[in-house]
């Protein structure tokens, strides 16, 4: 079976080794007789399924032995309530960086829940960059500052971690896993798993120990950050099969060589494509300020926008799939994500070039 390249910002490719392996599973799970999907998830076969991943993410992301990793569901849309229900811990404000649309959803829920100061905003420039750091208005009394490391969207990404004086949260829903993560440095991330961990239907929630245990009242037990670490993500039936998969998606990094390794096959992959955008002459465009573009999501404009359905209609005639922009901005958007290989890049590098070179 010959399959496609698949660009799509989420659900995203996931590793073809790691389809392969599950497909081999999916109806006699290490000769038990039954599917994963169909397995109690307190037994010992599925705990120790769900352990093994967890030391696995642990062991990639080095995450200290003081804070606790969650597998939850609602995807990283509820982290946007969840959070603050969890982490106001009697503050009445919390700081938040607007560099796009998902971090516009986070600060639009997070207002239901206290008074949002908007630190920083891009939006006046169109989310074409990341706002320097000393003209934030920080607020000593936050509760924590809250912002998304990767913009789907627009294709913005910090090049640094904020160093702020209240707990860092941040959305690191389209780049976990991408390159090496100091997470000490932060009271929470969070990243839903339809990107670089596995299938839709999981969230990842990793947060430190201190953090936990006072909520804002009327916070259903749920949503209880503290409630779900006691339980070992297990306070109700978790998402079984996500869970697996993510599982198998860790393994597939360590063999790989790990982070670092991710790392300089993301970079190579992210520095063809701009290359090929840059010394396109003009025909593709990407309006990023180079310094904050993004190494997961590369949006592009064609010069002459009439040829957009062409360049999707024939970009899938040669096996490259999902290559629309979002519907907020148009044009085009490359996810290029940690299981897009980098023979998927050049083939959309050399369809790039035969389509300006046949209408440009």
């Amino acid at each position: 079976m010959t399959r496609a390249y698949n660009f799509c910002a989420g659900p995203a490719a996931l590793p073809q080794s790691v389809l392969s392996e599950a497909q081999k599973d999916l109806l006699n799970y290490k000769g038990k007789g039954l599917s994963v999907m169909e397995m109690s998830h307190r037994s010992n076969d599925y705990v120790a399924i769900a352990e093994e991943a967890e030391k696995d993410l642990r062991d990639l992301l080095k995450v200290p032995a003081n804070y606790k990793v969650l597998f939850l569901q609602g995807g990283a849309s509820l982290q946007f309530a969840q959070i603050p229900m969890n982490l106001l811990r009697g503050h009445s404000t919390a700081d938040y960086v607007n560099t796009g649309m998902w971090s516009a959803k986070a600060i639009a829920e997070a207002k239901k829940y206290c008074d949002v100061n908007v630190v920083a905003s891009d939006e006046h420039n169109k989310f074409r960059s990341v706002p320097a750091f000393d003209t934030w208005n920080l607020n000593s009394k936050a509760a924590y500052l809250h912002y998304a490391e990767n913009e789907t969207i627009h294709g913005v990404q910090f090049n640094y971690i904020p160093e702020v004086d209240v707990p860092l949260v941040a959305d690191f829903s389209s780049s976990i896993l991408s390159q090496p993560l100091d997470v000490s440095k932060f009271g929470l991330i969070y990243a839903g798993a339809q990107k670089n961990i596995g299938p839709a239907g999981i969230v990842l929630v990793i947060v430190r120990e201190d953090l936990l245990g006072e909520l804002l009242p009327g916070t259903p037990t749920m949503l209880d950050y503290k409630v779900a670490a006691d339980n070992g993500s297990m306070y109700n039936t978790p998402p079984t099969f996500s869970w697996y998969l993510s599982g198998l998606v860790f393994k597939w990094l360590k063999n790989l060589g790990g982070l670092e390794k991710m790392a300089e096959i993301n970079q190579r992959k992210a520095a063809k494509l701009y290359a090929a955008i840059d010394n396109s002459g003009g025909f593709y465009h990407n309006p990023v300020v180079k310094n904050y573009r993004s190494i997961m999501n590369v949006p592009f404009t064609l010069a002459d926008a009439s040829l957009d359905k062409t360049f999707l209609k024939d970009a899938e005639a040669r096996g490259l799939l999902n290559l629309a922009g979002h519907r907020s901005v148009g044009g085009m958007r490359a996810s290029i994500y940690n299981a897009v290989p980098e023979e998927g890049v050049d083939a959309l590098i050399d369809f790039m070039k035969d389509f300006q070179a046949k209408l440009g």
